[in-house]
């Protein structure tokens, strides 16, 4: 059967496309919780999520929980699915490279790929090849959504309750920063993206095979479920490895005035709360990227697998 790189580009960017509108709008709630959680209270307090759900239901209702869903669905579903495709690309390229490539039989005497292709639709490579490929598009998808990014970030926080509508946002902060406002924190997103989209699918990869091996055939384990646990665990290790970044990313995003630069990024959340400053909302960042991945992966796999196997109906 054919591997994800030589499958048509329309179905990675559909499956991707898919993968991105259910993740966005199941987990939205932990999205804006986190915000709201790593961005800078005048007042110096702890925030606990608890305090900060009643809050936020007292303030605009249940469906406050969503505020900001729209930009994250302009930023994800366009850029899950280009991210899903560019890899896909990336891991393609590499895995042409002996370097890269696994062609070592395992245990039955089968090659990897063909051990693994009823199960997954993805091309094979060496963890190596997993770290570059994840690091590389997830960096370069992460440089052009920046500004939407942006945009997100600030209309889920509290210190922007005059935004009313994406557009409004944008002209906003448009209007007070320009060009360079639309690119504000890239780098902190950068230090936080390369690394944890490298973790991260060198992880997943790595689970998946131990899994498969371990998992019986006749056991009949639903592929969504193999997906499902690795995905989720792989989000786990690479969301606490990276946490630090991600909460720098945030306040340089929503407070540009007191933390308009990286370093001064990180001597402010120091000065702030410590060293504890830099896991301010990793709980919640934990479960949403743990949920997130579970769902994005297992959708996008399982559409893949199912437009591989059922070819006749969209040629």
């Amino acid at each position: 059967m054919s591997q994800a790189g030589p499958s048509k580009a329309s179905h990675h960017l559909s499956s991707g496309a898919l993968s991105g509108f259910t993740s966005a709008v199941c987990l939205q709630p932990l999205d804006l919780l986190k915000t709201r959680l790593q961005q800078n209270y005048e007042d110096g307090r702890r925030r606990k999520i608890v305090d900060t759900v009643k809050v936020v239901l007292k303030d605009d209702g249940i469906f406050g929980l969503w505020r900001g869903t729209t930009p994250t669905l302009i930023r994800n579903v366009p850029g899950v699915a280009i991210y899903f495709y560019t890899l896909s690309s990336i891991r393609t390229h590499l895995s042409s490279l002996p370097y890269f490539s696994i062609t070592s039989p395992d245990r039955s005497g089968l090659t990897p790929s063909s051990t693994s292709s009823a199960r997954s639709a993805l091309v094979r490579l060496s963890s190596q090849g997993n770290l570059i490929a994840g690091a590389i598009a997830r960096t370069g998808v992460g440089f052009v959504l920046n500004p939407v990014t942006i945009i997100k970030a600030r209309y889920e926080s509290t210190k922007y309750g005059e935004y009313n509508s994406v557009l409004g946002a944008a002209k906003s902060l448009w209007g007070t920063s320009g060009v360079r406002g639309l690119f504000q924190g890239v780098t902190a997103t950068a230090a936080r993206d390369a690394p944890y989209a490298g973790l991260y699918l060198m992880f997943y990869e790595k689970g998946k095979d131990i899994t498969g091996r371990l998992i019986r055939p006749e056991w009949n384990v639903p592929n969504a479920a193999l997906h499902s646990a690795s995905g989720a665990l792989a989000a786990v290790a690479a969301t606490v490895m990276t946490s630090p970044a991600d909460c720098v990313k945030t306040r340089m995003q929503v407070d540009p005035v007191g933390h308009g630069t990286l370093r001064g990024a990180i001597r402010r959340i120091y000065n702030d709360r410590g060293l504890l400053g830099f896991f301010s909302g990793s709980s919640l960042r934990i479960s949403r990227k743990a949920a997130s991945s579970a769902i994005a992966w297992t959708v996008y796999e399982a559409v893949l697998i199912f437009l591989r196997d059922h070819p006749a109906g969209f040629t």
